[in-house]
């Protein structure tokens, strides 16, 4: 299987996908496109797994556990809450000297993610054996700061960062990173 997608079908993504504004750091990134259903879910935080371990992050770090749960969810939220048929999702993670960022962009920026608010009493309890409505809890907690942005009237981008000392591991990553945007 490759990780990879046609060169159309990025051609296509970015007309819906304008691409951030450009910055001048030479900071190590990793972008995959995937079909919004379960399995691409999965494959997100899988890829994302394998993109850190080759960057020289170990599995059992505690930035890559936080990163790996935040893809996750961000993941799953895309192709339950923002899952347009026949149109993909984008999962983007860099990392700079201070931190790493992840974003997930979707098709519907008509849904906007929001935190729940847990100091407002709430009118009928979650049941403790809920399935859902606990992700952004978990996000939230794991991430340094966390938002989201509309990038197109056809898009919008949910990122999460998490802190971390990355210096020693940015000299060597330019020549790792096996799937350029």
């Amino acid at each position: 299987m490759s990780c990879c997608c046609h060169p159309s079908t990025h051609a296509e993504f970015d007309k819906v996908l304008p691409s951030p504004t450009a910055t001048p750091s030479p900071a190590p990134h990793f972008r995959i496109q995937l079909s919004s259903t379960r399995r691409g879910a999965r494959l997100a935080r899988l890829l994302v797994e394998q993109q850190l371990e080759d960057w020289g992050l170990p599995r059992t770090s505690p930035v890559t556990r936080a990163l790996l749960a935040i893809t996750a969810e961000l993941a799953a939220n895309a192709v339950t809450h923002g899952r347009t048929p026949g149109r993909d999702f984008e999962v983007r993670l860099h990392l700079t000297p201070t931190h790493a960022r992840i974003e997930v962009s979707d098709t519907r920026p008509d849904r906007l993610p929001t935190l729940p608010d847990t100091t407002a009493p709430a009118t009928s309890p979650p049941p403790d054996m809920a399935t859902s409505g606990r992700g952004l809890l978990l996000v939230d907690a794991f991430a340094t700061r966390w938002g989201c942005e509309p990038r197109s009237e056809f898009v919008k981008t949910v990122w999460a960062e998490v802190s971390g000392e990355f210096p020693r591991l940015l000299p060597n990553l330019s020549k790792l990173d096996r799937f350029p945007s």
